[in-house]
């Protein structure tokens, strides 16, 4: 049988359990090889200090059967870099499935890849992925044909299974999620905005206020008619 290649996309200051995540299902798909890519294969730092080395490079990727891009503080520099969203929409338009967890769609929007599909991102910044021209979803995962989006950072494990069904079948699926004893039980029902306590909600978006009015400007501007 052929080899599934997925390319999982980093870069600096990217979260690292966006895609690591994602990644221990995916090393667990039959027949699948997978690409960390970066621009170099220059140690990647994540946002929080985590650091990890790419193993192929842009120039080096081959085709992907499916292209994945996890988000991070480090979306802000990419939304604006053409080379990286060029390499983005080559693969995104030959890929059988697209695909990103938390703020990595704003990059697959940003790359002209989530127009005229129903996609998801991190709460905090639902509102950007629907400046974008997204038709934005606030659920963990959604998928909308050969599109698959995640939510913030922990619906990366989510994400990972339901591609598992998408691309193999339910029963493998189960077995990873067996295999990793993904079996949630969170200590507090904080874990979503709509089930937060209301102080809690407020203080993160107080705490994220900086990073949203920046990456707000960033996209008004290159969503401005006639950009470069």
């Amino acid at each position: 049988m052929t080899n599934l290649s997925i390319g999982i996309v980093l870069f600096p200051n990217l979260t690292q359990l966006d895609f690591t995540g994602p990644y221990e299902v995916f090393a667990r798909f039959p027949n699948t090889q997978l690409y960390l890519l970066a621009e170099t294969l220059e140690p990647i730092k994540s946002d929080r200090g985590l650091t990890f080395l790419p193993d192929t490079t842009f120039d080096q990727s081959p085709p992907l059967d499916v292209l994945f891009v996890p988000g991070g503080i480090g979306i802000n520099a990419k939304l604006e870099d053409r080379k990286f969203l060029d390499f983005l929409q080559t693969q995104g338009e030959k890929a059988r499935y697209v695909t990103s967890v938390c703020t990595g769609s704003l990059l697959l929007a940003a790359a002209g890849l989530l127009q005229g599909y129903r996609a998801t991102t991190h709460w905090l910044y639902l509102d950007l992925l629907e400046l974008l021209g997204v038709e934005v979803v606030n659920q963990r995962v959604v998928i909308d044909r050969d599109r698959i989006t995640g939510s913030g950072v922990t619906s990366g494990i989510d994400f990972g299974l339901v591609l598992a069904a998408e691309l193999f079948t339910e029963a493998i699926a189960q077995s990873i999620q067996l295999q990793i004893e993904y079996n949630p039980q969170p200590p507090f029902e904080s874990g979503s905005s709509q089930t937060a306590p209301e102080a809690i909600v407020n203080s993160v978006q107080a705490a994220s206020k900086n990073n949203l009015d920046n990456r707000l400007q960033i996209i008004q501007k290159i969503i401005q008619p006639g950009r470069s």
